[in-house]
């Protein structure tokens, strides 16, 4: 019985199975440089989302897709019976779904500040190597758990030394006298560094006083003035009675 079990566990790491983890290491590997291209587009816009929740998220993806492609590899070749009765895929459909409201729990919103993205992602990341050990490719859950757990503690070192800019999230409230434009204001952001981030703007009336919600978005990482020197500058801004000021995304 030993020696059964034995050989099965060996069954894992045999050169064809290894090949397989090979192959899929090297598939997640190109999700992940796939998808910090794109979540470089975002992070250096100001979005919330950045380079970490896109990478973790197309690598996640990829491993999850990936093993389908490679059934007669499962649990080391020795795929039971009872796995040609059901369809896997629904198996890891459920997983995914369900680990990803489990994600969404996490991620926070005050005003336009959010964060917890990179956690969520790295959650889902969590249950596709989950999914990885649970068919067998037991080396490719771990060359994709060590890549994770890196990128995660590097990858935000690797968005500093690239070109960025932040995005700051301004709350203005006006006395019932205030003649401010849009215009007006956009200069005056303009002069601290930042630019009015299109589609940002929006205008709320109460009791005859006004309130201006809007994103600021820094010309380049050292360009844009301090939150102090931009409140400063905002509040001596005429009709200006009061404002908040805070970082957009972390």
């Amino acid at each position: 019985m030993d020696a059964v079990y034995t050989n099965s566990l060996l069954g894992y790491w045999t050169s064809p199975i290894i090949a397989a983890n090979f192959n899929i290491f090297l598939n997640i590997l190109g999700a992940l440089v796939l998808g910090l291209f794109v979540g470089y587009e975002r992070s250096y816009r100001g979005r919330a989302a950045g380079m970490r929740t896109y990478g973790l998220v197309c690598m996640a993806s990829c491993a999850l897709t990936v093993i389908t492609g490679s059934p007669e590899y499962w649990y080391g070749g020795h795929t039971p019976v009872a796995v040609s009765a059901i369809d896997p895929g629904r198996v890891i459909q459920g997983i995914t779904t369900g680990v990803g409201f489990l994600g969404a729990g996490v991620i926070m919103r005050d005003g336009m500040n959010i964060s917890g993205l990179t956690t969520a992602a790295s959650i889902w990341t969590v249950a596709a190597i989950g999914v990885l050990v649970g068919v067998g490719f037991y080396s490719a859950a771990m060359l994709m758990s060590a890549i994770s757990t890196m990128f995660m503690m590097w990858g935000s070192k690797l968005e500093n030394l690239l070109p960025s800019r932040h995005a700051i999230a301004v709350t203005l409230h006006f006395t019932k006298d205030a003649d401010l434009s849009e215009k007006d204001l956009s200069r005056l952001v303009h002069s601290q560094g930042y630019d009015v981030a299109k589609g940002s703007f929006s205008i709320t009336q109460r009791e005859g006083r006004s309130e201006w919600r809007f994103v600021a978005v820094s010309m380049g990482r050292n360009k844009g003035a301090t939150l102090v020197k931009l409140g400063e500058s905002l509040h001596k801004a005429q009709g200006v009675q009061d404002y908040h000021i805070a970082h957009a995304r972390n």
